[in-house]
């Protein structure tokens, strides 16, 4: 955890944890996977229109991340992205069912853990910038590539 807070405090990020929510890891996954590299605005507005009963504890922790990152790290609200949002297993509340005959059947009451990582978007001249640098070395290396068979083949014939 003080690794994870660290190397956001270099990047420029802000998280916001729920422990025990009640529901399962993988019912909740779901709709923490549909707002991964979302805008914080355009994550927001898809947990309000979510119909999962899930989505509303979602929203709340991504309120508090964006909060977070405005009030303790001073950061542009309107830039903020979800760079990670994860789900783990909690723990688990067993009961029991009474069943005909004298048995019983298990229920498993299972909660989960959220933690969402929210981060400031870079400006977009710079994303082109990186982006043009990483494909002018990506056509580089495919030439490179191509010009050795080519000599070679020319050496064979």
């Amino acid at each position: 955890m003080a690794y994870l807070k660290k190397t956001l405090r270099e990047e420029g990020g802000a998280l916001a944890k729920a422990k025990a929510i009640r529901t399962s890891a993988r019912k909740l996954n779901l709709v923490a996977a549909s707002i991964r590299g979302k805008s914080a605005a355009a994550a927001l507005t898809l947990l309000t229109f979510e119909k999962r009963r899930v989505s509303n504890d979602v929203k709340k922790v991504l309120q508090a991340a964006v909060a977070n990152a405005e009030n303790n790290h001073k950061l542009d609200v309107d830039k903020l992205y979800v760079a990670e949002a994860w789900v783990g297993r909690a723990f688990v509340m067993k009961r029991f069912h009474t069943r005909g005959r004298g048995r019983s059947a298990g229920i498993e009451k299972p909660f989960s853990n959220l933690t969402i990582v929210v981060k400031e978007r870079e400006s977009t001249k710079e994303m082109s910038a990186k982006r043009a640098r990483g494909f002018s070395k990506k056509t580089e290396t495919k030439k490179a590539k191509a010009e050795p068979a080519k000599a070679s083949a020319k050496v064979g014939a």
